[in-house]
């Protein structure tokens, strides 16, 4: 039990840092997109414009991009540490206890089922971040 959690908690503190490293860039880029949102819109443009929705796109495939960096770590550490048989198992279970979908962990090794219900833990928890992020930044790119 004790390795299950050593492994899992630094599973989460890799993903945390991995997510908090992806935000901050998208931060960054969805700053200087505001900005020059903002002045178009000061210049007399439309309030909802073609590069408002590819802006909105942009972040949404970025989210998808850090969630999808995480999941297949969760994969590889269940296919290399003998977890599940083949990568394509390996993904779909991850993504399924990620986004806690619900599962059948047939297939999963005994010893490998703490970690596994600690990624849908940190699933939730990044999932959430993603949503609170996304929610304040088109609340920024719709305000004038």
């Amino acid at each position: 039990m004790f390795a299950q959690l050593t492994i899992a908690t630094l599973m989460v503190l890799l993903t945390v840092a991995i997510h908090g490293a992806g935000l901050l860039v998208l931060t960054r880029l969805m700053r200087r997109e505001v900005r020059e949102e903002h002045q178009e819109i000061a210049q007399g443009a439309m309030h909802v414009s073609a590069r408002g929705f590819i802006v909105t796109l942009a972040l949404v495939l970025g989210l998808f991009t850090l969630h999808g960096v995480e999941i297949w770590l969760y994969a590889a550490l269940y296919l290399f540490g003998g977890a599940l048989g083949d990568l394509e198992h390996a993904v779909y279970f991850s993504t399924i206890t990620y986004a806690t979908i619900g599962y059948d962990d047939q297939g999963l090794a005994i010893a490998w089922r703490l970690v596994a219900a600690i990624e849908g833990i940190n699933g939730v928890l990044l999932l959430g971040w993603s949503t609170a992020f996304f929610v304040t930044m088109v609340g920024r790119i719709g305000r004038r």
